[in-house]
């Protein structure tokens, strides 16, 4: 058996992509919600509400500065006035701010909403934008329960305006080429998967140090972090889940520490606590957050220790979906590397990856794909790593958001509300699982007609 190695560079990765796009070119329903194509010309009129680190990066400062021909801010809202100037400020627009969203809304009556707030009150932003006649981009989670999310899907239906869900992962070069390759059959029949994510002890603490920590806000980490993963595999299996059944534990974070204190400035365990975290050190998250605490009282260095915390902080979830593939996926926030494994079992192969994104040894700026034929050869394809957030995921997601929402999509990147329920029903039906012990159906939480191959467009 050979093992033979395959280099995808950049240039064949794209003379590719733009192969099969000329191929699949089709007006996507984001460019209709963006209101780009009938008129090229005219600036899409944005307004953001939530001012965080996600709002005034990724959807502030970077929008202006690569998109200037295409969008203009008309309106930024967040309920911290200190936090709403610096945002301002730091995205560099001269548009008006508010404190209070409804006011917003009614004064500057945007194209486009974009909605990087707290994720459990994405709903009431979301339809209140689609109420007042505006299409609507929000961050991920599209929201962290059933109910809302339903509420979500009657205000879509109702008011005929439609919501785009930011699933940057989607984007990223080595994730198309997995789809790529499943959907040329390169295993065969896809049968079952197993996918396990590690965050380490850096990005995977953050999550208890802020507002994330606690399932009312956040859903838990199932709903607010697995969401991108469990929408990878809705995307790449090309199928909706159908039942779920998960555990998961907080063992680590939380009141399982040796320490404690409300946050890292003031705690009196800093020299011998391995999660003493100096913010202070960035001016960014300073000026953000430190210097905007007197307004609401939002501690960003929160310990990871406190006792209120409330969220799982490893789970393992079994998925069957409709096409009867099965699916076993973890989640561990105390690694000491970054990162995922996942395969892919096939009636034909297998396809397995080991994706590396921080750890504490030199790795070459590629990703490997190994691809074995059942009684034939294997094969590693390495995709070069593209600049940018999120792989490369985060450029291509706002060109096709701002610049050119026209551009084909043979992979069926652009998520909408549909694909944005169906991520966090598993989440949410994971965490129910947990709760109840129990089993869960994904056609117990919403009215969504469940499918074995997802629907276009």
């Amino acid at each position: 058996m050979s093992d033979q190695i395959t280099n995808l560079n950049r240039r064949k990765f794209i003379t590719k992509s733009g192969t099969l796009a000329a191929g699949s070119f089709f007006i996507h329903p984001i460019a209709k919600a963006l209101h780009l194509r009938e008129n090229p010309a005219k600036k899409l009129r944005v307004a953001l509400v939530g001012t965080g680190i996600r709002g005034t990066s990724m959807f502030g400062k970077s929008v202006v500065e690569d998109y200037p021909n295409e969008v203009e801010f008309v309106g930024l809202s967040d309920i911290n006035e200190g936090r709403l100037a610096y945002g301002k400020k730091y995205i560099g627009v001269d548009c008006p701010t508010f404190v209070d969203f409804d006011e917003m809304i009614a004064t500057v009556k945007p194209d486009v909403l974009i909605v990087t707030t707290m994720d459990s009150t994405h709903d009431q932003f979301i339809i209140k934008g689609l109420e007042a006649g505006a299409n609507v981009i929000t961050e991920k989670p599209m929201t962290t329960d059933e109910v809302k999310c339903q509420n979500i899907l009657d205000a879509e239906r109702r008011t005929g305006k439609q919501v785009i869900v930011t699933f940057n992962y989607r984007y990223s070069p080595h994730r198309q080429k997995i789809y790529e390759l499943l959907h040329e059959g390169a295993i065969g029949t896809v049968t079952s998967v197993d996918f396990h994510w590690y965050l380490d002890t850096d990005h995977g603490a953050s999550y208890f140090r802020r507002w994330h920590g606690y399932r009312d806000k956040g859903g838990t980490l199932l709903v607010h972090k697995a969401t991108h993963h469990f929408d990878l595999l809705n995307w790449w299996l090309d199928s909706d889940p159908a039942e779920v059944f998960a555990f998961g534990k907080l063992e680590f974070y939380g009141k399982n520490g040796p320490f404690r204190s409300t946050n890292c400035r003031p705690c009196p365990h800093k020299s011998d606590c391995d999660f003493y975290w100096d913010i202070t050190k960035s001016k960014r998250l300073t000026d953000l957050y430190v210097d905007n605490e007197e307004y609401d009282g939002y501690l960003r260095d929160g310990c990871v220790y406190r006792e209120d915390i409330d969220i799982y902080d490893k789970m393992a979830v079994q998925i069957r979906y409709m096409n009867d593939v099965q699916v076993s996926y973890s989640l561990t926030t105390y690694s000491p590397y970054e990162g995922y494994r996942i395969a892919f079992n096939g009636t034909e192969g297998r396809l397995e990856a080991w994706i590396k994104e921080s750890q504490p040894w030199e790795e070459k700026p590629a990703d490997e794909l190994r691809l074995t034929k059942n009684f034939g050869e294997t094969e590693i394809i390495t995709i070069p790593h593209s600049g940018g957030g999120h792989g490369g995921g985060d450029v291509r997601l706002k060109d096709k958001l701002f610049k050119d929402p026209n551009m084909a999509d043979p992979y069926r990147q652009s998520a909408g509300t549909r694909d944005g329920a169906m991520s966090i029903l598993i989440g949410i039906a994971a965490r129910k699982s947990i709760e109840t012990n129990q089993p869960v159906h994904i056609s117990d939480l919403v009215d969504i007609k469940l499918q074995a191959k997802r629907p276009k467009g």
